[in-house]
């Protein structure tokens, strides 16, 4: 089941609100004030949804409040070294351990963090809470749940399409953990503090995320 939102209003007469999750927070449907998100300092936040729904859109926006983790990157950076005609497939496995090296470094580094995962694979979720909490952070997640056509939509605007079989993968693996969210709440996501969902509608009025002070 999932937890009802709690929010609080923010400066009186201000339109928005400020949300600290805890467990399962589902903001699709909701409307009203904008919405500011506040996490700890040391929050690692996992920024989730089918290739196009916003998150790399969504991470530039926030990108002032934390550092950043985006596999793209690594990616770019191995496709820079390798010969046009070598396929991404061929090197893929390279490219992706060199991701998990890189943010593992990351989150043992400390301060607020801000990583890009498609959140399908639950493997990939289970190394994630697995590697923060032994770094001593809560692990959160944001979930964009914009639909299959938004999301092909958005690929189209980049100009960047994930294949058939690539994005099917992604689009049941998303689903399944939907699901297992929507049924086991904060018991269906074991070692994550929160998960926020939150659709169409809904993402253009995360206006903010900040993290807490620093402890002294």
């Amino acid at each position: 089941m999932t937890t009802p939102i709690s929010a609080d209003p923010v400066g009186g007469t201000c339109p928005s609100r400020l949300i600290s999750p805890r467990g399962v927070l589902d903001l699709r449907g909701s409307a009203g004030r904008d919405v500011r998100l506040s996490y700890p300092f040391d929050a690692a936040v996992v920024v989730s949804g089918l290739p196009g729904s916003g998150k790399s859109t969504l991470l530039r926006a926030w990108s002032g409040s934390a550092s950043v983790v985006d596999p793209r990157i690594t990616r770019t950076s191995f496709e820079a070294r390798m010969p046009a005609w070598v396929p991404y497939a061929l090197y893929r496995p390279w490219a992706r351990l060199r991701h998990m090296y890189g943010l593992r470094a990351e989150l043992r580094r400390g301060g607020p963090l801000l990583i890009h995962d498609c959140g399908s694979r639950s493997w990939m979720r289970r190394w994630l809470a697995r590697t923060a909490r032994g770094a001593g952070r809560p692990l959160h997640m944001v979930v964009l749940d914009v639909g299959p056509q938004e999301a092909l939509s958005g690929q189209r605007a980049r100009r960047r399409l994930a294949s058939r079989r690539v994005f099917a993968l992604h689009q049941r693996g998303l689903a399944r953990f939907l699901r297992q969210v929507d049924r086991g709440g904060p018991a269906g996501v074991p070692g994550i503090s929160s998960v926020v969902v939150f659709d169409r509608g809904q993402r253009d009025r995360i206006t903010e995320v900040r993290f807490g002070p620093s402890p002294t």
